[in-house]
């Protein structure tokens, strides 16, 4: 994972490099392309992970689980359309705590679950502030078409400060108590300079696009294939795709569908993201479940 790491923020830098060069249009083209490719990908073998995970414990109809994983999307759906605002302010609140799940995974064995949890959230928390804040224009009007409020951007800079202020005090505590993972917090930290930099030289879809393809769905995709087969290889990878490619076609071609019910940008951005947390609601259960199965497996 450390070569990984290193490649993640070579390719980061080359991603800024490429926005000087790139079009507004053309950053969005490439945005969406990478997020459809990894970023879709990386939540496409849930129910492959899900029949793992119970075949360890009993076993479970195949058809049963299918079914629980697509009521839970069809809900987050439903509640897009029913309450908007709490189907939004749920889908952030998952996201942040799953962003930061996945760069902290390792910590469930040295702290507390409870703090665990929180430092988790907050690192994920800020991740996403620092793209509201950059793009809060471009996100105050997402925000608007999906749940018809208008969130003064003056909230995203204080959200943002309290979090940092929350985090720092969490961090320096974890610094005090482990002295093991000292170095990875001053790694992580130089990670959200980097992601700011990122954000802010970026436009919303190429910035975010890069995030969560280099940092968020590669190694979640790399951690599944190790929990699937016990290491990564090439030839683990092109298993899991193969075994990912009939979901993830479904995916694509709900999305292509939202393109063609409304082709307006920032309509499709609202309609985009409200699909993306529909399936991220059943996504991050599953890879909090996955974490938790491997500790134990330890």
């Amino acid at each position: 994972m450390k070569k990984y790491l290193n490649f993640a923020i070579v390719a980061s830098f080359i991603g800024l490099w490429m926005d000087s060069f790139l079009s507004n249009k053309y950053q969005i083209i490439l945005g969406f392309l990478l997020i459809f490719t990894f970023g879709i990908l990386h939540g496409a073998n849930d129910l492959l992970l899900i029949k793992n995970m119970k075949a360890k414990k009993q076993s479970s109809s195949w058809f049963k689980i299918l079914g629980y994983y697509v009521m839970v999307v069809l809900i987050g759906a439903l509640l897009f359309y029913t309450i908007p605002q709490l189907a939004l302010l749920l889908f952030i609140l998952i996201s942040a705590y799953h962003f930061g799940e996945q760069q902290w995974q390792n910590l469930l064995e040295h702290v507390a679950k409870s703090f665990l949890i929180l430092f988790q959230f907050f690192y994920g928390f800020i991740i996403l502030l620092l793209l509201f804040v950059f793009h809060s224009s471009e996100v105050q009007s997402i925000i608007l078409n999906i749940a018809n409020i208008n969130i003064p951007s003056l909230y995203f800079n204080l959200l943002l400060l309290i979090s940092s202020i929350v985090f720092i005090v969490l961090s320096t505590y974890l610094y005090w108590k482990l002295n093991k993972i000292r170095k990875k917090l001053l790694l992580e930290f130089f990670y959200l300079v980097l992601f700011a930099i990122l954000f802010k030289s970026s436009s919303l879809i190429w910035g975010f696009a890069i995030y969560f393809v280099l940092w968020h769905s590669i190694p979640s995709i790399i951690d599944q294939i190790k929990f699937l087969n016990g290491s990564f290889s090439i030839k683990y990878f092109i298993t899991y795709c193969k075994t990912a490619g009939i979901y993830w076609l479904i995916s694509l071609v709900g999305i292509t569908l939202i393109y063609y019910w409304c082709k307006e940008e920032q309509l499709f951005n609202a309609l985009f993201f409200s699909f993306l947390a529909a399936i991220t609601f059943p996504h991050a259960v599953v890879i909090t479940n996955m974490f938790g199965t491997k500790q134990t497996k330890k």
